[in-house]
């Protein structure tokens, strides 16, 4: 398989905090890859320096076969174009309805149809599976497993390559978080993408990540599958394997 994501001895600090010091991984085409670790160990930082939000001091990273410290304006435009993002709350407008919400980087960036525009977004809408009725409601009318899942509409609507979730069962009931596991693989599986994922959840970690990095102490402590971790004699990761 491709390597879609390298990164390359990564430094983030802020003021005088050193928060990664010499982080690297990659991340293979097709594979659903976790960022783990605990509560200040920089995971969702990583996500959001991948995505162009957050900059770092040194390493580099390569995604899609670019890298994004040297890229122009216009090529970060494409970048983002074949990513999509679901933010940790859905980061829903709340004036606009699910139909709308959806249909916001569509209007943004092509040329299609209004027509086309309803189309497509109510067919991503019915692909993580809302109701069509879902598609007239707004935020507040939504319990939060139907909020992550329009927020997941949205990042789909673009077909993109990439997919980067930060926390996405967080919040949710224990049915709603396998539920939505179930989901994000089948649409690995369907559309082919690559996908991206902060989380702490240790039901994800054992039954959707393919590979995975834990973060620890400013650098990644571990690199692999859950049954390497579980082979694994590091005593700093027993928590990640208690009770699984």
């Amino acid at each position: 398989m491709s390597v879609v994501i390298k990164a390359t001895n990564i430094v983030t600090q802020f003021g005088k905090n050193v928060v990664h010091d010499d982080v690297s991984f990659e991340i293979s085409q097709g594979e659903i890859f976790g960022l783990l670790g605990g509560s200040g160990s920089g995971k969702t930082t990583l996500l959001r320096e991948m995505i162009l939000l957050q900059k770092y001091a040194s390493g580099s990273y390569n995604v899609l076969g670019k890298n994004i410290k040297k890229i122009s304006s216009n090529e970060a435009k494409e970048l983002r174009s074949q990513w999509g993002v679901l933010f940790q709350f859905g980061a829903l407008f709340s004036s606009l309805s699910v139909l709308e919400n959806v249909s916001i980087p569509l209007k943004e960036y092509t040329n299609l149809s209004k027509d086309a525009i309803k189309q497509a977004a109510l067919m991503k809408i019915k692909m993580v599976g809302l109701p069509e009725s879902a598609a007239y409601l707004y935020p507040s009318e939504l319990s939060g497993g139907m909020k992550k899942r329009a927020g997941l509409a949205r990042a789909l609507i673009r077909d993109p390559k990439l997919l980067f979730l930060d926390e996405p069962t967080s919040g949710l009931d224990p049915k709603s978080a396998r539920d939505f596991d179930e989901l994000i693989v089948a649409l690995r599986d369907t559309l082919d993408i690559t996908v991206v994922m902060v989380t702490h959840d240790k039901d994800t970690m054992s039954s959707v990540l393919d590979r995975f990095i834990i973060l620890g102490d400013k650098k990644v402590q571990f690199m692999g599958n859950i049954k390497e971790l579980r082979l694994s004699d590091n005593e700093n990761l027993r928590e990640f394997t208690n009770g699984k």
